[in-house]
């Protein structure tokens, strides 16, 4: 199969605003801004913590936010403060049915959902994080805080170092130096060469591992899903607990290995 425009390459970096004679930002760049603020910040926000936020006068936060809300791509709440909006979740239902890719990969996560009866995530990179970008829930008691559309710092799981396997060693270091964050737990690895260094290991063996790192208590096993470049362009993974890998490593690893590599192999990538 050709890799075309529909093929995921990473979500990639959040817009920088355009720089305009007299270094006037574009109205459509200052939406963009607002609407990036409000995925990373992960919860509504007032107008005026928006403007300070992203640097913009109140009175064209004020402007655009009004504009956005007329067209549902915001919502404003009962308290005053303002949230993503409506359209723009059926704007990303049409984006994710046009992907040839995420189409296989969910198949293929439904699949190994039934197959080792646990949580299996989708995922990619975002800039300096890790996103979800779909799942299925196992069919036990054991629930992950992660959703589709959780973004966290790239050092904190075991995706988010396979999705920087594939860089160039002085892009990938210079990516975990500014990405690198502690964790909750405080036990994911923040030193940038040593993220580096693993990063490139894990994508090798097309196997990451990690425990406890993000989450008290949870593991991670994912295999990476590369195109015909080499790239690692997403991942599958399975969360579970962690005594669960202790006890039987193999089987998981095997298991999501396979799963990623049928992706691979049914888009033509391998």
């Amino acid at each position: 199969m050709r890799v075309d425009a529909k093929t995921p390459t990473g979500l990639g970096p959040s817009l920088a605003p355009k720089q305009t004679r007299g270094a006037r930002v574009s109205g459509i760049d200052r939406a963009i801004q607002i609407l990036d603020y409000l995925r990373d910040n992960e919860s509504p926000a007032s107008a005026y913590a928006v403007a300070k936020a992203i640097g913009a006068p109140l009175s064209t936060i004020y402007t655009i936010i009004d504009d956005l809300a007329e067209k549902q791509l915001l919502q404003r709440r009962s308290d005053g403060s303002i949230w993503l909006g409506p359209r723009l979740y059926h704007y990303g239902l049409a984006y994710a049915r046009s992907l040839d890719f995420l189409d296989v990969a969910t198949h293929e996560m439904q699949e190994l959902c039934r197959d080792v009866e646990e949580t299996i995530q989708i995922c990619g990179r975002d800039d300096d994080h890790m996103v979800v970008m779909a799942m299925a829930d196992g069919p036990g008691h054991f629930r992950v805080i992660s959703r589709v559309g959780t973004r966290v710092p790239l050092n904190w799981t075991a995706s988010g170092r396979l999705l920087a396997g594939h860089l160039p060693d002085a892009e990938r270091l210079v990516l975990f130096q500014r990405a690198a964050r502690v964790s909750p737990t405080g036990h994911a690895e923040i030193n940038p060469k040593a993220l580096s260094d693993a990063s490139a290991a894990s994508l090798k063996e097309r196997l990451s591992i990690q425990i406890s790192e993000s989450d008290f208590s949870v593991a991670c096993v994912a295999s990476p899903i590369c195109d015909a470049s080499g790239a690692c362009v997403a991942t599958m993974s399975i969360v579970l607990p962690e005594h669960k890998v202790v006890q039987a490593r193999d089987r998981y690893a095997d298991a999501v290995r396979s799963a990623a590599a049928r992706v691979e192999t049914v888009l033509g990538w391998r």
